[in-house]
């Protein structure tokens, strides 16, 4: 058996990096491994960019240009996405491989810094990563679910997660594998190994396993989990040119600094949509038309109005209900600072790098609200969003 050795391995694993949620990559982090650089002496990986007869002109994912030679003899494989041994790869031709492929190249350096000389070549091809990463996707859409931490027991390794009102136990085991988002980023590439012991009360989870019957437990197999701010409250100053607004938080009553970034996703929830909301935090049915509303939003941002596995359940008339917000918000379009006004109501989701600090960087910002935070006698909202892109489902990538 071709076993993959250590270092190999990490570079087969970032043969996929840049697919958020990918579970090759995660599975070399929980490995303890990190992702090698993307230039370590006779080793490059990289998407291919161009490519002409032996030539290949492949991109790092540190964005370096790199110009490669494929040699008459050089040995070129192919592995499909989950593979962790030599012994599964199949030998192909220099004219399989086509442009969006994952590479790694193994040889040496020219004399030119950006030049190499391949006597091996290991891909993935792009749609075999992309059906992957697509079938990781909707088993966290199907068998995830997640919130905030309300109480965790490191006896017993069980934690209690909070969407809403709706509570959920997640139960951890000596197999559950953890990931740790660092505070200024949602990317998951930008995820470290993590612990049981690092998740706090207040952070936000994502777990995915087998659920129970009624959809109140879960068997935790992975956890993501990471440190982030939950804000909600008025405008007072705003200037969208330089991309800062300050903020009056009604759970602090603190005046907040927020920064946005291009980085940041910025949404606009539809009256329709904030008025079904508000009916459910005041305990209500929602309004006949949030169905409606709901079904012409999704269908705006996704030219199919289709209900995704895990964002709610069906109501009366066979329609979603969709209980999580940030399932909602992660299908809305793209709004512009611009469009705010001083007095607007908020939520955001930022970083969490200091829990004293009157500055934070949005990670999701969403108006439209109004109705949600009145609905709250407190003042504070009974629902927050996730910073992830997927409410329900799997930590993807950064705010879009």
């Amino acid at each position: 058996m071709v076993k993959l050795n250590g270092v190999l391995r990490v570079f087969v694993y970032g043969l996929c990096l840049g697919l958020p949620g990918f579970s090759l990559l995660r599975g070399a982090i929980l490995a303890g491994q990190a992702p090698a650089a993307a230039n370590t002496n006779g080793r490059q990986i990289g998407t291919i960019k161009e490519i002409s007869g032996s030539y290949i002109k492949l991109t790092t994912d540190a964005g370096q240009q790199i110009a490669v030679t494929v040699a008459i003899d050089a040995r070129i494989l192919q592995l499909t996405p989950g593979s962790t041994d030599l012994k599964t790869a199949q030998n192909i031709s220099l004219t399989d491989i086509a442009l969006g492929d994952r590479v790694l190249v193994t040889g040496k350096p020219k004399d030119d810094a950006d030049s190499f000389l391949a006597s091996r070549v290991i891909l993935m091809k792009s749609g075999d990563i992309v059906q992957k990463h697509q079938m990781e996707q909707a088993d966290w859409q199907k068998r995830g679910t997640g919130g905030i931490v309300t109480s965790i027991d490191a006896g017993t390794g069980a934690l209690v997660v909070a969407t809403g009102a709706r509570k959920t136990l997640v139960s951890t085991s000596s197999r559950t594998k953890y990931l740790r988002y660092a505070g200024d980023s949602v990317k998951f590439e930008d995820a470290v190994p993590g612990t049981l012991l690092q998740i706090k009360v207040g952070d936000q989870l994502r777990v995915r396993g087998a659920k129970s019957d009624d959809g109140l437990s879960i068997q935790a197999e992975e956890v993501v989990s990471g440190s982030f701010r939950n804000l909600a409250g008025v405008i007072v100053s705003l200037d969208a040119a330089s991309g800062t607004l300050t903020l009056k938080d009604l759970g602090t009553k603190r005046v907040i600094t927020v920064k946005v970034t291009h980085n940041s996703s910025v949404k606009a929830l539809p009256a329709g949509i904030a008025a079904s909301f508000a009916a459910r935090a005041r305990g209500g049915a929602s309004p006949p038309d949030a169905s409606s509303s709901v079904r012409d939003t999704v269908a705006d941002g996704d030219n199919a109005a289709r209900h995704v596995p895990g964002s709610g359940t069906a109501g009366a008339t066979g329609h979603p209900t969709y209980g999580d917000l940030s399932q909602v918000v992660s299908r809305l379009p793209i709004a512009s600072l611009s469009e705010l006004r001083v007095g607007d109501a908020l939520m955001v989701v930022a970083s969490q790098v200091d829990s004293g600090s009157s500055t934070v960087t949005a990670l999701t910002l969403l108006s439209g609200v109004e109705p949600i935070l009145a609905a709250t006698p407190s003042g504070a909202p009974s629902m927050t969003l996730s910073p992830w892109t997927v409410g329900g489902g799997a930590p993807e990538g950064g705010a879009q």
